[in-house]
């Protein structure tokens, strides 16, 4: 592997935090330890979000910059008296990319090692062996011969469950892979933001946020939104890349490395004009270049951003990424640093004035 520079060292901790929705302690602990030296304050809302403040002008407009901490991943729901592990789905997973792959069961008592089974396809009919197996017919397999023996290694029902994958920098250094993508990126973008605000003016208050709960339902950005109740919000996340075999221009035009994407529409929000245009216009004045992109088919943070108290402003800004929402997904290092450096610009610009003209004209 190559040597892991500073801010590569981040990113391998933030993905291999395990943290499904509902569970993302660990990764709020790796968070808050790598924004904490650029915040003036570090508090939570009440489900767990951690929220990173960041004041330039006290009396400035507020600006929260959201990625969310959990990542797909699975919970524990019954345990057989043969040993095995029924599990229930926390975010949306595609069964085909499941069967056979490993995973760590998080317990009160340590980690525990497993994999995803079935049954196998020698003992299925020809018609059978067509049709990808059901979620619900797979099981996890710990090695265990039976349920007192599950039980004494410390496994319980709502455990969770996350895929097992190693950080790695591919031989092209510019593509990074790992689980959890979606979206410890966008946790990375919000500390990466406030870091590079760190010593320099800004006419606003920034809020960097880790939010709870995203893959289930937007939960945790609305109830971090609701309690800073800004003036603009951003989410940061994934996006889908367009470059990969079988997809089309018509599918999803995105290339890995050719900048951040700017979301216009998805199934949760439809992107502010005058923010939209404002970003845009940045990256245009910046030379930073983007992408843009719409996802009919999915929503980000900015769905719950936008409909907070009496409504924020919004755009989510994403990172084009293959196979999300399985185990390791990969991304390309230039257009997570451009992310973060038109984001970082575009706050420099987002005085009262700016913010005013966003809303009203």
């Amino acid at each position: 592997m190559a040597q892991l520079d500073e801010t590569l060292r981040m990113l391998r901790d933030l993905t291999d935090a395990k943290g499904i929705a509902g569970n993302e302690s660990e990764v709020r602990k790796v968070m808050a330890e790598y924004i904490t030296p650029y915040a003036d304050e570090i508090s939570s809302d009440g489900l767990g979000s951690l929220i990173a403040k960041k004041t330039g002008d006290a009396n400035g407009p507020k600006i929260v910059v959201t990625g969310h901490m959990d990542e797909v991943g699975f919970m524990i729901t019954q345990i057989d008296e043969k040993g095995f592990l029924r599990f229930q789905p926390v975010g949306g997973w595609w069964s085909q990319v499941m069967l056979a792959q490993r995973v760590t069961i998080v317990t009160g008592e340590g980690d525990v090692t497993g994999i995803i089974g079935s049954k196998p396809p020698h003992i299925l009919s020809a018609e059978a062996r067509k049709k990808p197996i059901d979620i619900k017919d797979m099981f996890i397999d710990i090695g265990a011969s039976s349920k007192e023996e599950v039980k004494a290694w410390g496994v319980k029902p709502g455990d969770m469950v996350v895929p097992y994958f190693e950080f790695t920098v591919m031989n092209n250094e510019k593509m990074l892979l790992a689980k959890a993508w979606d979206n410890r990126i966008g946790c990375a973008i919000a500390i990466d933001v406030l870091k590079q605000l760190k010593d320099s003016a800004h006419p606003n208050v920034v809020y960097g946020i880790g939010a709870v709960q995203e893959e289930v339902g937007l939960r945790g950005s609305k109830t971090s939104t609701f309690k800073i109740q800004p003036d603009i919000g951003f989410a940061v996340d994934v996006g889908i890349a367009g470059d990969t075999p079988g997809i089309t221009d018509k599918e999803a035009m995105s290339k890995m490395g050719e900048g951040p994407q700017i979301v216009i529409y998805d199934a949760s929000m439809v992107a502010h004009k005058g923010l939209r245009d404002f970003v845009t216009d940045t990256a245009d004045e910046m030379n930073i270049p983007y992408q843009y992109e719409s996802i009919p088919g999915g929503g980000t943070d900015a769905g719950s951003i936008h409909l907070t108290a009496n409504g924020v402003p919004a755009l989510a800004i994403t990172i084009a990424t293959r196979y999300i929402h399985s185990h390791a997904a990969m991304l390309h290092r230039d257009d997570y640093e451009n992310a973060v450096k038109l984001i970082v610009e575009v706050i420099k610009r987002l005085d009262r004035e700016a913010v005013d003209r966003i809303i009203y004209e």
